[in-house]
């Protein structure tokens, strides 16, 4: 038997984290009111408090939440071992990509947060930071084992992955420029992505090029 007040809790909770991402993503965590979040979420300033208690509570489930999603999709990439360098790469980057097209106000928003509140941020971040020797262990092994084989050049798998995040997240970051300049590219969100995907997997391969 399913419990109704089970599910209108969960129905409740995820309204109010929906009205609340936007309301972060906009506002920022400063700018932000609790008040604004529970009419948007169509509820009482009483039942948010009764959900999240306070604004810090709630940022800090919806960025952890933001970062367990990009984690995940990262270590599906490079757990698969049997994948070539190519493919490894372009899953790197397909499924970071698919992230930030997702999210595209939260590169902006963290880059906003970060200057103001680096420490909290950055503990934010603990999960993704703990994980990151071991991803670039695992992508560094991949490279230098197709360099010996010459199928690329040696590269530190650090820069090449801050070359495919810089490449996959400054559109988002600069949008209001980069659709004045390239007549609104991306206004078509699923063609825009698809367009970014090659040109970036190409920018990255030529850049290994032995």
């Amino acid at each position: 038997m399913i419990d109704n007040n089970v599910n209108n809790d969960k129905n409740t909770e995820e309204l109010i984290l929906k009205a609340a991402e936007q309301e972060f993503m906009t506002k920022g965590f400063a700018g932000a009111r609790t008040t604004s979040i529970a009419e948007a979420a169509g509820v009482t300033h009483a039942m948010f408090h009764y959900y999240f208690r306070t604004k810090e509570r709630l940022f800090d489930r919806i960025i952890a939440e933001k970062v367990k999603i990009l984690m995940e999709g990262l270590m599906m990439s490079v757990s698969d071992r049997d994948l070539s360098l190519e493919e490894l790469i372009k899953s790197i980057i397909n499924r970071h990509l698919d992230f930030i097209s997702s999210n595209p106000e939260l590169p902006h928003f963290l880059i906003s947060e970060i200057y103001s509140n680096p420490n909290k941020i950055g503990a934010l971040f603990a999960n993704l930071v703990t994980n990151a020797p071991m991803f670039f262990k695992i992508i560094q092994e991949k490279i230098d084992l197709s360099a010996k084989e010459g199928v690329c050049r040696r590269v530190d798998a650090r820069m090449l992955m801050l070359d495919i995040a810089s490449l996959n997240i400054l559109p988002y970051i600069a949008s209001p420029i980069v659709n004045r300049l390239l007549g609104d590219c991306m206004a078509n969100k699923e063609e825009f992505v698809e367009m970014r995907k090659k040109e970036n997997f190409d920018t990255i391969m030529r850049k290994l090029k032995p």
